[in-house]
């Protein structure tokens, strides 16, 4: 059994790259069902975007290849932005 404080510990890294896109910042949770359906990841850094939040991308949990000790692989082919920086 894992806490969610234990998940947000571990680094999130994209399987494509070996890219580091940074620590869960909040999870998607069907609370029906009782089962996690994304994770919500914060893109690091202390640039803000529109409102001043910062950038996320939700990894639906099935693009969840592997939970290791210290990093949880994704796949992130197709990502969804949820807060994109304007230029």
């Amino acid at each position: 059994m894992m806490t969610i404080t234990e998940l947000q510990m571990k680094d999130i890294v994209a399987i494509e790259d070996g890219r580091k896109l940074g620590f869960i910042s909040d999870l998607e949770i069907d609370v029906d069902r009782g089962y996690i359906v994304a994770l919500i990841i914060s893109l690091g850094g202390k640039m803000l975007g529109f409102f001043g939040k910062e950038e996320e991308v939700v990894i639906p949990w099935n693009n969840i290849v592997t939970i290791g000790a210290d990093v949880i692989l994704v796949r992130t082919e197709r990502p969804k932005l949820s807060h994109q920086a304007h230029n």
